[in-house]
């Protein structure tokens, strides 16, 4: 008997934006399929239970807020969800459970429960937890390759070692860029300042990284930064809240102004499912209690939905693509 990497989601809503609950991973038949991960790697003690924990609950208990039926019109997708196909196939496979006798075992779940999402031709869209998250979910795409990350955010996070702690919340760039497939790294949104010292800065750009501050985007804007990307890509996308302005984005830990509205963060996404092939995405750092009626959960839902939508009328489902 396999082991059980995934457990079902402790939430009002069975699942996000009412997909189908899929916790059999090795018979999974699915075009998308979300994956909760709500632990990454502690700093401190205090962090084994940080309130991003709770943000993969959070975010699917606002399903609602999002879309009130995935049957209705959507303008942001020009349609319905699954823009009216009985064909796709949206599942949720649950939550990747920690275990206390085994501290990082679920890094190892993760990682394999991602490869699984993989092996079955789904794309996983998954749900963190802080940004340590990240990296064992990178891990299962090493025959995915080359990839290009596109990582929106306040913060560089290239730090090689918080506490003693390699694969963090600060270091989900650092430990990426040491992957063989990982090929290319934009990074959009920066501003502020997070755990990043000149070391770091200085290390992101001679390794290549593009670092794309907020306020130059807010200057050339979107569609100047997607040209940037190479063009026919394979995009891992991975958002960190706090990259979004704190106006549309208030449940997060480190707040900074001047970031990413939700329409350019909309546009990046739309750009990228149609210049090349989006192959996973994140979405990290939400803390709920900071939360304001929901806002910041409805943002990430509504960005999920976007990328769902946009990836359907590019032919991502289509066999012929």
């Amino acid at each position: 008997m396999s082991e059980q990497l995934t457990i079902a989601p402790k939430t009002n809503h069975k699942s996000l934006l009412f997909s189908e609950l899929a916790l059999d991973l090795d018979n999974l038949q699915a075009h998308f399929a979300v994956l909760g991960m709500p632990y990454g790697a502690a700093y401190t003690p205090q962090d084994y239970n940080n309130d991003q924990t709770n943000a993969p609950t959070a975010i699917r208990q606002a399903s609602d807020r999002v879309i009130r039926s995935p049957e209705r019109f959507d303008f942001d997708i020009d349609g319905p969800l699954l823009q009216g196909r009985d064909d796709v196939r949206f599942v949720d496979c649950g939550d990747v459970p920690a275990d206390l006798s085994d501290p990082r075992g679920h890094f190892r779940r993760a990682e394999l429960a991602t490869r699984k999402i993989l092996a079955a031709g789904a794309i996983p869209i998954v749900l963190g937890g802080d940004h340590g998250i990240t990296n064992p979910i990178l891990r299962a795409f090493d025959d995915q390759g080359p990839i290009t990350i596109v990582h929106l955010d306040a913060h560089l996070d290239w730090r090689d070692e918080v506490n003693g702690i390699k694969d963090g919340l600060s270091s989900p760039m650092r430990r990426a860029s040491e992957l063989p497939y990982v090929k290319e790294i934009i990074q959009i949104g920066m501003r502020a300042s997070g755990s990043a010292r000149q070391e770091e800065a200085d290390y992101a750009r001679k390794w290549g990284a593009e670092i794309i501050t907020a306020y130059e985007l807010h200057d050339i804007g979107m569609e100047a930064v997607l040209a940037r990307i190479p063009d026919g890509g394979r995009y891992y996308l991975t958002i960190d809240a706090d990259g979004l302005d704190p106006t549309c984005m208030p449940a997060v830990a480190g707040p900074a102004p001047g970031g990413v509205t939700f329409v350019q963060a909309r546009k990046l996404i739309h750009g990228l499912v149609n210049k090349g092939q989006v192959v996973g995405m994140d979405f990290v750092e939400i803390q709920p209690e900071k939360d304001i009626n929901q806002h910041s959960c409805m943002i990430a839902g509504r960005l999920i939905l976007n990328f769902i939508g946009a990836a359907i009328r590019a032919g991502y489902c289509d066999t012929t693509r």
